[in-house]
């Protein structure tokens, strides 16, 4: 496999401030494509910070993809710093500056000195023009290996590594191992009790195939993967291990898919021509959200109800007073009412409903916080189910609405 190091450089990454996924998507992208992500590393916008980090990949890694730091500003100095670590220097590029002026044409802007500034580029690098950025992406070639400086905007980052770095690279390095990788939701297990109920099969997989445990709020995504040279030969081993595995698990591995659950039930939901609502108290919104932040959401997704108060639940949908002054908000009867409330209103065929304690207070000693009813509704089907989460607010919002869509997928799977 041939192993690379990303590089993300900014001090708003070190503070906190900006939030690093770059790194997070590209090693996705890299592992699809058979690379092997050896090491992350962060920097600030420091000069010698920059170079140790730069020698430190190279010693180690034969791709080094670095982002940031390339912008118009003053404290943007990546490209200085490669040219100090190559030995070399900045001259003006003709066409990278046309480049940059097509893309204010287009922008109707004006071009000011300091985006002028962006045409400089180090001499001894191949220049790859960024189609949607003024920053262009400069590849440095030193003893066999490759260090490849982009953009730290996201999406300008993801274009150049879809369209420009991803083929190079693969053209550059051609690959001699295979890697593949099979991904399973599981409920029903904390970590360590999973771990030991698929002990004995862990730890007799081949050399060649590892396991990761991914504890993803109320869930758990196990991760096979294998390597080899031979696809085919990979390809059947992978299976068999499946099998194994779907053996020990049954019932408790609700998809085989690497993707978020959302995503998942999306599309079924688009497969079946199947239309969604949600009716939520303490999630406030959550499932809905998830669900609206996926485009094309509209064809199935009609709307959902932030029922927060008992006033919205008896008069909205419809929720029987009684029920919820003598079995509380927080039950069985009212989360299930609250599911075929939201399926009435919005002629929806499915519905997902929360009812519970978030925290961190609210609580009692019979309903304790992390007390959570959750309710789904499939045409004429509905299921119910308690769940007792923790005393963290976050966490039981996540783990209802992870719970939720499972529920769901589950019941529609079901159904045929």
């Amino acid at each position: 496999m041939i192993n690379v190091e990303i590089i993300t450089i900014g001090d708003e990454l070190l503070i906190g401030q900006v939030t690093d996924t770059n790194s997070a998507w590209m090693a996705v992208e890299l592992n699809k494509a058979g690379f092997d992500v050896q090491y992350k590393t962060t920097v600030g916008d420091n000069e010698k910070d920059m170079l140790d980090a730069f020698e430190r990949a190279f010693s180690r890694v034969s791709i080094v993809l670095v982002t940031g730091g390339i912008g118009p500003t003053k404290d943007d100095i990546t490209k200085q710093t490669l040219c100090r670590f190559f030995d070399t220097r900045l001259v003006f590029d003709e066409s990278v500056l046309q480049n940059i002026q097509q893309i204010f044409e287009g922008l109707s802007r004006t071009l000011n000195e300091l985006t002028r500034e962006q045409a400089y580029v180090p001499e001894n690098a191949v220049i790859i023009q960024n189609k949607i950025g003024t920053a262009p992406i400069t590849w440095f070639e030193k003893g066999g290996k490759v260090l490849v400086s982009m953009p730290g905007v996201p999406y300008e980052m993801k274009w150049v590594m879809t369209e420009e770095i991803l083929p190079r690279l693969q053209r550059t390095f051609p690959m001699t191992d295979s890697i593949q990788h099979q991904t399973f939701w599981v409920k029903n297990f904390t970590e360590s009790l999973l771990a030991l109920h698929i002990a004995e099969w862990e730890n007799s997989l081949p050399e060649n195939i590892h396991l990761a445990y991914l504890p993803t709020s109320g869930l758990i995504r196990l991760r096979l993967t294998g390597k080899d040279s031979d696809k085919t030969i990979l390809g059947r081993e992978m299976n068999e291990q499946r099998e194994k595995l779907l053996l020990l698990l049954k019932d408790n591995i609700v998809a085989e898919e690497d993707q978020p659950l959302e995503i998942l039930l999306s599309k079924i939901l688009k497969e079946r021509n199947l239309t969604l609502s949600s009716a939520e108290s303490c999630t406030g919104g959550k499932i809905a959200s998830l669900f609206t932040a996926i485009p094309g959401c509209s064809y199935y997704f009609k709307g959902g109800v932030v029922a927060y108060s008992n006033e919205v639940k008896t008069e909205i949908l419809s929720v029987n007073r009684w029920d919820i002054n003598q079995l509380g908000a927080v039950s069985q009867s009212v989360v299930e009412q609250m599911a075929l409330g939201a399926q009435r209103i919005f002629h929806t065929d499915c519905a997902i409903a929360t009812s519970g304690i978030a925290g961190p207070d609210g609580g009692t000693p019979e309903k304790p916080v992390g007390t959570v009813w959750i309710a789904v509704a499939y045409r004429d089907r509905l299921q119910s189910k308690l769940f007792h989460f923790s005393k963290d607010r976050g966490s039981n919002i996540l783990r209802a609405c992870n719970n939720g869509m499972a529920m769901l997928l589950e019941l529609v799977r079901g159904a045929g």
